[in-house]
């Protein structure tokens, strides 16, 4: 039952927030840590289901259960509304919510500060060995 219930709630949700979280330049690479990482716990549930059956006996399903309780929580409270978000602005999205905006840097900062990086070295390289006559 209650992998069934699973199966029509939580499980798709694995392969489809993730797919529309990531903006595009790092969507491809994203999607490969996700699916890595779900390969992995799926795994790790497979191993252990057996011994934890053996030991919580009906516990497990409340154990599983509680975990659907904290991801609905987490799901509630850290995950952005992305309905009808074009693709190319997800950044901004993460940019605006409450808790994430800590961890995304503005496009326009990186920018700068590539500029900034390429820029800097050439303008002190021209004051340490002096303007040439065709910079005049």
């Amino acid at each position: 039952m209650f992998v069934a219930a699973f199966a029509w709630s939580w499980g798709p949700l694995g392969w489809l927030v993730p797919s529309e979280i990531f903006p595009l330049e790092i969507r491809s690479a994203g999607q490969s840590i996700n699916v890595s990482m779900n390969l992995l716990f799926t795994f790790v549930v497979a191993q252990a289901f057996l011994a934890m059956l053996c030991h919580f006996k009906f516990g497990i399903f409340l154990f599983f259960a509680g975990w659907v309780v904290i991801m609905t929580i987490f799901i509630y409270f850290f995950l952005p509304e992305m309905k009808n978000v074009p693709i190319e602005e997800i950044s901004r999205v993460w940019m605006e919510h409450w808790f994430w905006r800590r961890f995304v840097t503005p496009k326009h900062e990186e920018d700068d500060h590539k500029h900034k990086q390429k820029v800097l070295p050439s303008i002190s390289h021209q004051l340490e060995h002096g303007a040439s006559s065709s910079s005049l």
